[in-house]
Formats: structure tokens, sequence, C-alpha cells
């Protein structure tokens, strides 16, 4: 079991930035790959963007790219998002999961934290 307890939402203007942090406990972090996820207000679940084992390679969703960062660090068994130049459409309740696998699909990842909600406003 790995447990996962997402932080840093909360409400920023457009263009503005905030950093997510996900802790996690449990089994070795750095035998998983990890994922963010986001839902948005009557949409399904997406991926957002994963980052392999040891931090060497990571993928991001199209609509991110250039403007969020994924990072980790297994000393602390923490994950970070670093999302910079926010848009409205990027408010969501933000999931971070770890698996087994790469995958962008959310059915690969077995663990998944409580979620942060992120609003950015116009």
């Amino acid at each position: 079991q790995v447990q996962l307890v997402e932080s840093g939402g909360g409400l920023v203007q457009a263009g503005g930035s905030l950093r997510l942090s996900c802790a996690a406990s449990g089994r070795t972090f750095s035998n998983y790959v990890l994922g963010w996820f986001r839902q948005g207000p009557g949409k399904e679940r997406e991926f957002v963007s994963m980052i392999s084992r040891t931090g060497d390679s990571a993928t991001y969703t199209d609509s991110v790219k250039g403007r969020f960062t994924v990072s980790r660090d297994n000393a602390k068994s923490t994950l970070y998002l670093q999302m910079n130049s926010l848009k409205p459409e990027d408010t969501a309740v933000y999931y971070c999961a770890a698996g087994r696998t790469d995958s962008t699909r959310d059915g690969r990842y077995a663990f998944w934290g409580q979620g942060t909600q992120v609003t950015v406003s116009s």
C-alpha cells in the first residue's frame, strides 16, 4: 500500500502560479511511476503528467506543455507539480497517483490521493 496526500491547491488569478505537492508513505516510493490527473467541473478525470521512477523522464498532456513541470524527490518521498501561466480552464481537482507502469490511463494507477482543488479566476 502507498498512501498519498496532496497539498498546495488554492485560488489564483489567471497567469499566476501554484506548486502542488504529493507526500507519500508506505512502500518504497522510488518503485512507482507517479502521475498527476485532474477532474474539472462536469468533466471526466484526465491525465496531466507522469514521471518515471528515477525522475529522468516526464510526459505531459498537450494543454499543459511548457506551463507545468513535474518532478519528484525520492529521498523525501514527494511528488511535485509546478504550474505556471495558469488559465481558467486549469480549474479542477488535482490528484496524484502511483502505479507500476508508464501510462496516461488512470486505470493503470493503483494508489490515489484525495485530491486538492485548484481554482483559476479570470
